[in-house]
């Protein structure tokens, strides 16, 4: 299988490529914003570097797709937390939904989406410091799931920490807001739920727990 991993270069993104790659199955392709930042996957196994640009429109991301015979698409992609709102609607929210129409041009239907604990429900925007950035997710979603044909999961982590992760989660805790997950534990997630064709068109928020991955799905 050829995976596209758009956002390469963020701290999930990183994770999940160095996961991907050790499965003798899998070829990766860690979509990076620029070429300078190739040299962290050059010598990789399994692994392609691919300059994918998210202001760039839908038509040239599709053509990335098909040159490269992808199977499925991740969107792992953020702006980041020092940007102001405006990039945070170029890239979370109009780059997400450019990169599931370039899916769909290239006829492509596995999409994932890294999304965000609290996307869903408006009662946590206000209580952050993040609005903008909710809101931009909570839309790409939407349109994920009624606007594409995609075969798409999306997955809303809790919030991220940089423990190691032991593949052991527990899904829509009842203090979900008040949970953490690692984030490797999130690449984890990630890989298991491109195997696994039962997760397809189902949304997943989840924090570290006490049950294996492959248990809760």
């Amino acid at each position: 299988m050829n995976t596209f991993v758009i956002g390469a270069h963020g701290k999930v993104g990183k994770l999940l490529v160095q996961e991907l790659s050790q499965k003798d199955n899998e070829h990766v392709f860690a979509g990076l914003r620029n070429a300078s930042q190739f040299s962290e996957y050059e010598n990789m196994t399994n692994v392609t570097p691919v300059t994918f640009d998210l202001t760039a429109q839908a038509d040239d991301m599709a053509d990335i797709f098909k040159d490269n015979a992808i199977d499925s698409v991740v969107f792992s992609a953020g702006s980041g937390g020092n940007t102001g709102d405006d990039q945070t609607l170029v890239i979370d929210l109009d780059g997400a939904i450019k990169s599931m129409l370039a899916t769909q041009k290239a006829q492509i239907k596995r999409y994932v989406m890294v999304s965000s604990m609290g996307s869903d429900d408006r009662s946590v925007w206000d209580k952050s410091n993040l609005h903008g950035y909710f809101i931009a997710k909570h839309y790409a979603d939407e349109y994920l799931t009624h606007n594409t044909d995609l075969d798409y999961t999306i997955l809303r982590p809790a919030t991220l920490s940089d423990t190691a992760g032991n593949g052991k989660v527990e899904l829509n805790p009842s203090d979900l807001y008040n949970r953490k997950v690692s984030r490797q534990n999130v690449a984890k997630f990630i890989s298991a739920v491109l195997e696994d064709n039962g997760t397809i068109n189902k949304e997943y928020a989840f924090s570290d727990g006490d049950k294996t991955i492959s248990d809760v799905l």
